[in-house]
């Protein structure tokens, strides 16, 4: 039986929890320990905390946030955003994560990728990728939190992480992202039919019918879930239940 992780998604400005549409215009939420904390207690699988300004301006400021996480929640944590080298890496671990997030840095410096999963386990090594369609079936990476075009294929991308030791793939749709209209099905069925590692699809959930048309639709692995979870639209245990009856298993 395949199973299908849900994983309240972090992103995180300051001290705040933040959150935007296509990754742009971001609102501050709230404290992200109290919502953390609500997320764990609902049965989270994993959470993912992304510093959303950290490569932009060239430092990472989450760590005392992931630290305080780590004291008071034991589950697996992502931590992204600012890793640019085998140190950063080496402190968020330290800090209390169990993975590291990379994506403007591993593009920089693809061979980040394998020096940390060779220190660490590629089972420490995430590559997030923020996709935007430029053609049909045809998808762009972008860095910088969604700012800046590298001109790198999407596909040819996945296809080169995978050689260089990646252990997972955080997928994020701009398009989609925070637009509570649905996940970018086809972007996902793409990256799925190359993945032979787990990916998790990150942006558009706006429905439990979009979760269902995502599981029924792609081999997808996890999902990563923020809008509807940080304003009360639904709640983890709600994703549980839907994709408990369609036959997946799921923490309880």
């Amino acid at each position: 039986m395949r199973k299908i992780r849900i994983i309240p998604r972090l992103d995180i400005k300051g001290p705040n929890l933040i959150k935007g549409v296509h990754l742009e215009g971001l609102r501050i939420i709230g404290e992200p320990s109290h919502f953390a904390q609500k997320y764990y207690q609902d049965g989270a699988d994993e959470m993912i905390y992304i510093d959303s300004v950290a490569s932009l301006y060239e430092r990472n400021n989450i760590l005392a946030i992931v630290k305080e996480t780590a004291n008071e929640i034991f589950i697996p944590l992502t931590v992204g955003g600012g890793i640019r080298t085998l140190d950063d890496a080496y402190s968020a671990l330290r800090s209390g994560a169990d993975k590291v997030a990379i994506n403007t840095a591993a593009i920089r410096n693809p061979h980040l990728i394998t020096n940390i999963a060779d220190d660490f386990g590629t089972q420490c090594v995430v590559i997030s990728i923020e996709a935007k369609q430029t053609d049909e079936r045809k998808w762009e990476c972008y860095v910088d939190n969604g700012r800046e075009k590298t001109g790198i294929d999407v596909i040819d991308w996945v296809k080169k992480i995978q050689d260089l030791g990646a252990g997972e793939i955080l997928l994020t749709s701009i398009d989609n992202e925070g637009t509570k209209k649905g996940f970018d099905i086809p972007l996902v069925s793409e990256v799925m039919k190359i993945a032979k590692i787990p990916v998790i699809a990150s942006g558009g959930m706006g429905t439990l019918d979009h979760v269902i048309e995502l599981v029924k639709e792609t081999d997808v692995n996890a999902i990563a879930v923020a809008s509807v979870l940080h304003y009360n639209l639904f709640t983890l245990s709600d994703i549980h239940r839907t994709v408990s009856k369609l036959g997946f298993e799921v923490r309880t």
